[in-house]
């Protein structure tokens, strides 16, 4: 199996955490000699918000109103994680990034200077009604309020959709827009037969 770069885009609560453990369970019983490299940005940004220091503050507030966190600490984030950890054999799993057209423009130099052949976007495709009741659902404590489960549900139309379109368009990547709103199996299986896997 060639070394596989996936990116899972789509609203929150779309189910990409899910998938991406899937596909990284999967890979390890598949190919068991290449380690996989996951990014998801947003666990990074709660682990970080949490430290002390006058970026992290600033970084809380913008989490607390449910906003979405600036490009360049979102690029810092996985960009740094490439320097430290890419060695060369490794599968890459991108959980929930680019989420926006900007930080999509910066992967895109990123993933030929690192050689990864192929890279596949995976943009999983549910309604917002059905994203909002798997985040209320879930019980984590950003997504308790209305408020702030609207205002990052809102970022999806404003920011990541021109990251999507972006990603549709581009021959270097193989785009699968994959419906969300099946069952993890089913959607899962819709993966595997879109990466030929």
């Amino acid at each position: 199996m060639e070394l596989q770069t996936v990116i899972f885009i789509g609203r929150s609560g779309a189910g990409k955490g899910m998938q991406s453990g899937m596909l990284q369970k999967f890979l390890t019983e598949k190919t068991p000699e290449n380690p996989i490299l996951y990014i998801e940005t947003g666990d990074h940004f709660r682990r970080h918000i949490k430290d002390s220091g006058y970026t992290w503050e600033l970084a809380r507030k913008v989490n607390d109103l449910g906003g979405r966190q600036p490009d360049f600490l979102a690029v810092w984030i996985w960009s740094h994680l490439f320097i430290e950890k890419i060695r060369g054999g490794e599968h890459i799993v991108f959980d929930g990034m680019p989420r926006s057209i900007i930080e999509a423009n910066i992967l895109d130099t990123a993933l030929p200077f690192y050689e990864r052949k192929n890279p596949t976007v995976i943009f999983l495709n549910v309604s917002q009604e059905w994203a909002e009741e798997r985040l209320r659902g879930r019980g984590r404590a950003d997504d308790i309020s209305d408020e702030v489960v609207a205002r990052r549900l809102a970022f999806f139309t404003k920011d990541v959709v021109p990251a999507i379109d972006h990603y549709r368009s581009d021959s270097s990547y193989r785009f699968l827009e994959i419906n969300g709103e099946q069952t993890p199996d089913e959607v899962f299986n819709d993966i595997k037969n879109g990466l030929d896997l």
